[in-house]
């Protein structure tokens, strides 16, 4: 885990488009994670229940605090609210720093990297960091990084910010509604396999 992961904070409602690919919340968290195992179901994201058998975590409790982000946690939380509203409620921040602690460092440093480049930005556009701006200066700050030119660093930051929190949201319960998903769904049957293997 990176040494600045606990150390002191890295330092709208924007329309911007994101990719709805419609895949299965399981698979979801796989490719975030990398995993090949089974997830567990329950929750409100589906990875959750391994992940905390595997961290110990239970973010359900009053005194839950973040594994990974710790301080920076706020400003994850406020930048995720900002990109799709609605991520506070769905636990956003919190099953990201869940994701991050059970990730590779390569995937960690490049997270607090990216955020490192959007709060460097907001402490000399605004002198304040994000978590600190209000509506009108964050939907200001998004707008700009989002329009940065094809290739820059400010860009890049913001995109990679921008797939977790997306995948996230639309991982969790509302945003699996958003994009259609119903209680109700099921299938009638399984679907039987076409290749000849599957007969002998």
């Amino acid at each position: 885990m990176p040494e600045n992961s606990d150390a002191s904070p890295i330092g709208t409602k924007s329309h911007t488009s994101f990719s709805t690919e419609v895949i299965s919340r399981r698979e979801l968290s796989t490719r975030l994670l990398g995993l090949t195992a089974a997830f567990s179901l329950a929750g409100s994201h589906p990875a959750w229940g391994s992940l905390l058998a595997s961290t110990g975590s239970d973010v359900a409790d009053a005194n839950w605090k973040p594994l990974f982000l710790r301080a920076n946690y706020e400003a994850v939380q406020s930048l995720a609210e900002a990109i799709i509203p609605g991520s506070t409620n769905a636990l956003v921040a919190p099953f990201i720093d869940l994701l991050l602690s059970v990730d590779n460092p390569a995937r960690q440093n490049r997270f607090l990297e990216a955020l490192s480049a959007i709060q460097t930005e907001s402490n000399r556009r605004f002198d304040t960091p994000f978590q600190k701006l209000s509506p009108t200066q964050s939907d200001s700050l998004l707008a700009m990084v989002s329009t940065a030119p094809e290739g820059s660093s400010l860009l890049s930051s913001f995109e990679e910010l921008r797939r977790w929190i997306a995948d996230a949201y639309y991982s969790s319960e509302p945003g699996m509604m958003e994009l259609g998903w119903t209680h109700n769904m099921f299938f009638r049957s399984l679907p039987s396999c076409t290749l000849p293997e599957a007969n002998l």
